[in-house]
């Protein structure tokens, strides 16, 4: 059995590569896994006792380089290119003792740096999507869109080109489907995202409308979004909502609470959370009910990547609207949108959110078209298991 060594790039890429290692390890026991972050930490990698290739580094872009030039301007200057160099000179060292395979996870970067290592390695895209580029009709957003057939650009493709390319995973049958017209073997097992929200808790313990706060998971923008997602609950403080708050382990909670202002401090009835109450509105916060939370709540308003994505996924309604950037930009919205469809509500005026949810809740054929097509963009759980078996096809050629 030849050993795996996964390259990903970025903190949700570490956390959907872990996933898929992990049922690896559930269908092989005796194969031998390695990761090497390429931006962050690993800590989803340490925590499920997968050794790192190399210790981690944080840059200033947290992996969102292709958002911003001035990002990819400061992690240069942090010394991007010389962590590439080192990372690429301990992949060719490990593939010289264990000749193995290379797993890529997420976008060009970590393809291109298992391109340039000479070894053979597959590809689990998880960032592009033909339902960027086209609306419901089949159509281009914008003229232009879909010159090259498909959201992976030709330069993209043809690293999958080489014979040392051996399996290539995409999010999504539509961009399963358009690659494979463009004569790309390529495979969709479903997203391993929406296994990191599995299995579903116990029901709700709250008897009134639930909601789902996501601000984001990067300081200092995630606080900035905390503003806006508070003055779009406080001016309907006469309402009866359980409001609560999915906050990233990276985030400081007491910089969150600090915010509140007008809002009373309560007895709260889950253990690791805080409760505050104004008005007829319940608020809780919590950095250890992530999947709980996505599973109890009926609505969502989220500022967040991938997070926005699982809470679609489970076929529920999401509010969002622009927030002050780097990551959650107009533009990042509006991409979001065109990935999510019908399950995402894109306003611009943050104080329409609570009376839009109310409006959804109301149409019962809207709510059935959303949890239809949370389905459709984001798959059926167990996308893990199933990439775990084509891999470990991949590894016993």
């Amino acid at each position: 059995m030849k050993q795996l060594l996964c390259l990903s790039n970025g903190h949700g890429e570490d956390a959907i590569a872990s996933s898929i290692l992990q049922a690896l390890r559930h269908r092989c026991p005796d194969v031998e896994l390695m990761a090497l972050p390429l931006v962050g930490l690993g800590s989803a990698y340490t925590r499920l006792g997968i050794p790192l290739l190399q210790p981690g580094k944080i840059l200033p872009s947290g992996g969102f380089i292709y958002m911003d030039l001035r990002q990819l301007w400061r992690d240069l200057r942090a010394g991007l290119l010389g962590l590439l160099g080192a990372q690429v000179r301990a992949i060719r060292d490990w593939q010289r003792l264990s000749a193995g395979h290379l797993l890529a996870v997420g976008d060009i970067v970590p393809l291109l740096v298992a391109y340039l290592t000479g070894g053979t390695y597959s590809f689990i895209g998880t960032a592009k999507s033909d339902y960027y580029l086209y609306d419901a009709t089949g159509r281009p957003y914008r003229w232009g869109m879909g010159w090259a057939g498909s959201d992976y650009l030709p330069w993209e493709r043809w690293l999958w080109r080489s014979p040392r390319c051996r399996g290539i995973f995409v999010r999504d049958e539509l961009t399963a489907k358009g690659l494979r017209h463009l004569g790309y073997p390529v495979h969709y097992c479903g997203n391993p995202m929406m296994d990191l929200v599995m299995p579903p808790p116990a029901p709700s313990p709250f008897t009134t409308k639930t909601i789902v706060l996501l601000p984001g998971s990067r300081a200092p923008e995630a606080y900035r979004n905390w503003q806006q997602m508070l003055q779009a609950l406080t001016p309907y403080a006469d309402q009866p909502l359980t409001c609560l708050a999915a906050v990233s382990p990276s985030l400081d909670l007491r910089v969150l609470e600090q915010a509140l202002e007008g809002w009373q401090p309560i007895a709260s009835p889950l253990p690791q959370t805080t409760a505050w109450q104004l008005g007829q509105q319940q608020l809780i916060l919590s950095s250890h009910h992530f999947r709980e939370f996505l599973h109890w709540a009926e609505g969502g308003i989220a500022l967040a990547g991938t997070a926005t994505e699982q809470y679609v996924g489970l076929g529920k309604p999401v509010i969002t609207f622009a927030g002050a950037g780097p990551q959650f930009t107009r533009e990042f919205a509006s991409r979001q949108k065109h990935l999510l469809g019908d399950s995402i509500f894109l306003l611009d005026n943050p104080q329409e959110a609570i009376p839009t949810l109310w409006q959804i809740w109301e149409e019962a054929a809207l709510l059935a078209r959303i949890a239809a097509n949370g389905k459709e963009r984001m798959g059926e759980p167990g996308a893990s298991d199933r990439i775990a078996e084509q891999l470990l096809k991949i590894l016993r050629d």
